[in-house]
């Protein structure tokens, strides 16, 4: 760690040559391979984008220019140039330094960044801010081929490219997002990296005639001969500059040098560029070139041995055998995901049935949209979504889905408190914006064997939109099967515990504790939150007097809200009520532990509401 260990800012970049660059970058390597084995993180991404991450901060001054991610998980290089290498051993932890760019952590990073395709959105409002604030510093985004599967990438391209506003845009190409990129854009650049000759023209070209009396007027004035050598050159390879943007590349992503010039090319422009560089995710370390899906989010391993094999089931790996179970006996059974075939656990599916499992990329608005267009023609598509991303879907939800009517199954993965990936990645959500969707059923499993039926349930009986919701992670006690709207899984007199899904075991964890302390606390586990059916909930209010909701969703327009809205409307609403839940604020990084206790929504803080509620009833 010779000169990684010297590197506190990226001022002292400064002073390194470019042999010292390229050792650095191995040098990074080794440091992220030791410490995200010992954290867990993202690590292909990071690997991969070692020396480009390098030459833009030699390049440019990120305290002032600013650099917007998209995504943001392949920031890990940047933050250890940016003076945060010494915390990577509280990396994603409660309290600890976020996986994403944080704008509070450091004024190197410009923008929070956790969702694919925004980038280049964001970019092009910090650069016309810039030119109305009579401001002169570099904006620049970096976006992987991966989020260009995404729509919103395509409105901000279009928009960029006809301002005329300076703003680079970095192509990070690796042919990944999570897993292998897909769709048209992959092909299209699958045909520019084939073909650099274009680009050692164009700079060889503008070299000589620089050198030359009246270069730059003969440039302008060669223009037309330019174009045409480059669609001899690239044939239909043009569309970046069709849309406005000075185009550069395919540059070795792994070339200082190279990248050094082209960023220096581009900025030298005042003007949209486009710069194309073409990186290996997982570079520098055997296993993850091999296989730099698996790598791509990995849990704590040993680097010598790679990840370890098969583990106990979670949620996510019992939805895909289900779904696989499923097609099996109804060829009419569809798969969607968008870039999240092995994060969803459709690996199973997409190998046993290729044909049926759709990858729409990083497209969730369109997966939703399609998957209506599915159903009214004939099929059952089920798409497996984490709950964080089909935010993204949510007009599509209502427009196409809920007024077609269309029986379409939404496996929302990540549902509640997701550890480690922090404010940008929590699926505290969806319980509420689901809800508001017409039509649409919610099941809310709290076991395995209840993920199973009630999937069963949605795909071979149910009518309509339906969603599934789970926890990312394994199942805990709780481990009963069933499709039960509502169940009392614990008789009590003297307090009423409501709760759903994984919550479950915190639920019956503090009855457990409160009956040690002379405290009855009847619970009620909901298996289906929308449409709700409170009639058990009234019978146990009126019989115990008071009544606490738990629930890991965020509280605004949460279940917690809705059942005590319907309560009282019947009149029935006790007045020893209180909702326990995620609250309404951003979670931050760290364990579900850790975040349940911020909260209070772990089995000491339902114990202490229990006793703050039982107290104030007595006491009237």
């Amino acid at each position: 760690m010779g000169i990684l260990e010297k590197i506190n800012s990226p001022r002292d970049l400064k002073g390194l040559s470019l042999t010292e660059l390229q050792e650095l970058c191995g040098e990074i390597r080794e440091f992220l391979l030791k410490s995200v084995s010992e954290t867990g993180g993202h690590l292909a991404s990071n690997l991969g984008i070692a020396e480009l991450t390098v030459a833009v901060h030699r390049e440019f001054d990120l305290s002032r220019d600013r650099l917007v991610f998209d995504v943001g998980h392949q920031c890990y290089v940047h933050k250890i140039l940016t003076g945060r290498r010494g915390k990577f051993a509280s990396l994603r932890k409660f309290g600890g330094i976020s996986g994403f760019p944080k704008p509070e952590e450091s004024e190197y990073d410009a923008f929070i960044a956790g969702h694919a395709s925004n980038s280049v959105s964001v970019a092009l409002g910090l650069a016309r801010a810039r030119t109305l604030r009579g401001e002169a510093h570099s904006v620049l985004a970096l976006i992987g081929d991966g989020a260009l599967t995404g729509g919103l990438a395509y409105e901000a391209l279009c928009d960029a490219g006809c301002t005329e506003e300076p703003l680079i845009v970095i192509l990070n190409d690796n042919g990944m997002s999570i897993t292998e990129s897909v769709g048209g854009m992959a092909r299209y650049l699958s045909r520019l990296r084939l073909k650099p000759s274009y680009l050692k023209f164009k700079q060889a070209y503008r070299r000589v005639t620089e050198k030359l009396p009246g270069g730059r007027t003969l440039y302008r004035l060669t223009h037309t001969v330019k174009m045409a050598l480059k669609h001899a050159l690239l044939r239909n390879s043009s569309m970046f500059e069709e849309m406005g943007f000075q185009y550069v590349g395919p540059v070795d992503g792994h070339d200082i040098g190279a990248l050094r010039g082209a960023l220096r090319w581009a900025k030298a422009q005042n003007a949209p560029v486009l710069l194309h560089a073409v990186t290996q995710k997982g570079r520098g370390y055997a296993p993850s070139e091999t296989a730099p899906e698996a790598y791509h989010g990995v849990s704590v391993f040993d680097v010598e041995a790679g990840l370890s094999g098969a583990d106990a089931p979670t949620f996510s790996s019992a939805f895909g055998e289900a779904l696989t179970e499923l097609a099996g006996r109804d060829r009419r059974i569809v798969a969607i995901t968008a870039a999240m075939t092995s994060g969803t656990g459709l690996g199973g599916f997409a190998e046993r049935f290729p044909e049926r499992l759709l990858d729409v990329g990083i497209a969730e608005g369109h997966a939703a949209a399609m998957a209506a267009g599915l159903a009214a023609g004939g099929m059952l598509p089920v798409f497996a979504v984490y709950s964080t991303f089909l935010q993204r879907s949510y007009d599509m939800l209502l427009h196409d889905v809920a007024l077609s009517g269309a029986r379409a199954v939404f496996a929302v993965d990540r549902a509640g408190i997701v550890p480690g990936d922090g404010e940008t990645h929590q699926g505290i959500y969806d319980a509420a914006f689901l809800a508001t969707v017409p039509g649409m059923k919610i099941y809310a499993p709290a076991s395995l064997a209840e993920l199973r039926d009630m999937l069963t349930q949605a795909v071979v009986r149910d009518s309509g939109p339906v969603a599934v919701r789970y926890p990312k992670g394994k199942e805990g006690a709780y481990r009963a099967g069933g499709v039960n709207p509502s169940a009392v899984l614990r008789e009590g007199a003297d307090i009423t515990l409501v709760t759903y899904g994984i919550m479950t075991n915190v639920a019956l964890r503090a009855a457990e504790k409160l009956a040690a302390a002379g405290i009855s606390a009847e619970v009620i586990k909901l298996g289906v939150i929308a449409p709700l059916d409170t009639a058990g909930i009234e019978r146990s209010a009126a019989k115990t007097g008071a009544l606490i909701i738990l629930e890991d969703s965020a509280e605004t327009g949460g279940v917690g809200e809705r059942i005590l809205a319907r309560l009282s409307e019947r009149g029935a609403a006790p007045a020893r009520a209180r909702i326990l839940s995620a609250g309404c604020k951003s979670l931050p990084e760290g364990g579900v532990d850790d975040l349940r206790r911020l909260r209070g929504i772990d089995a000491e803080g339902v114990c202490a509401a229990v006793l703050e509620v039982c107290y104030a009833k007595n006491a009237s």
